[in-house]
């Protein structure tokens, strides 16, 4: 060992064992990220499956020779099979967002002209709970934004969706658009019963619901605020949310400010 550095080779040994103290930590975080997740989807998709082979069965034991059960079966059959479809599009669409597998294609584009085509496509289901949809100051100004079209009204849509049924009956789902010197800030708001403060740290997570009966009564995948966060990161932009229980929640994000030509 002569012109061997003892306190040398021990600082490296100690640094190895940190550094594998730290890939064993990573390690587990993703293996239990990963367990979590495999839980999650098998959970969503459980009950859409078993529904639809209770309707079946009940079907082949005879029910499918009388005409009063077996449409009706039928269809809700095929409201399971359209929910299973959009979990697993929307898991589909996480997966290649968390993987950066998605392109973002930014071109300019009127964002009130975007927010106005979502709104007329949310009408009918606005009218079913006596919705409003409201877009404040839509005539007065007009805001050229850098967005990937398809993705925001994506977001937007998943947004305004949400107030719809989480607001209240006969209530209204604002939208609002504000200068904000090199973005454009842009505000969903209902005014339904609001989100308590504790949830709010998780709003944005894979499959959080703060009400997890009502929001699987819904037809939700769980996923739709966690996609709206990543598409706005994929911007490199910012979304937010503040709520106050009993007055109503409001979802806003930015969006860069096209370039005047």
């Amino acid at each position: 060992l002569e012109g061997v550095d003892l306190n040398e080779v021990d600082e490296d040994v100690s640094e190895w064992n940190e550094n594998r103290e730290n890939e064993i930590e990573k390690l587990e975080i993703r293996e239990s990220y990963r367990r979590q997740f495999v839980g999650n989807v098998a959970h969503e998709l459980k009950t859409p499956i078993f529904n639809i082979q209770g309707y079946i069965d009940t079907l082949l034991d005879g029910a499918i020779e009388d005409s009063n059960i077996n449409r009706k079966f039928l269809e809700r059959a095929n409201k399971s099979v359209s929910r299973m479809i959009y979990i697993v599009e929307d898991l589909d669409a996480i997966t290649k967002l968390e993987g950066g597998k998605i392109d973002i294609e930014e071109e300019p584009v009127d964002i009130i002209e975007l927010i106005l085509d979502v709104v007329d496509q949310l009408e009918m289901k606005a009218k079913k709970r006596n919705v409003s949809l409201v877009v404040e100051d839509s005539r007065l100004s007009r805001y050229m934004v850098e967005a990937d079209v398809e993705k925001i009204k994506q977001v937007l849509i998943n947004l305004m969706v949400n107030a719809i049924k989480y607001g209240n009956e006969d209530g209204e789902v604002l939208v609002r658009t504000f200068d904000m010197d090199e973005n454009i800030l842009i505000e969903v708001a209902d005014n339904g019963n609001g989100i308590p403060q504790k949830h709010l740290s998780k709003i944005f997570e894979r499959f959080y619901r703060v009400d997890k009966s009502r929001d699987r009564e819904q037809g939700g995948s769980g996923l739709g605020l966690s996609i709206v966060k990543h598409i706005i990161e994929a911007h490199n932009q910012s979304i937010n949310v503040r709520s106050t229980v009993g007055t109503g929640t409001t979802f806003s994000f930015t969006l860069r400010k096209a370039n005047p030509n």
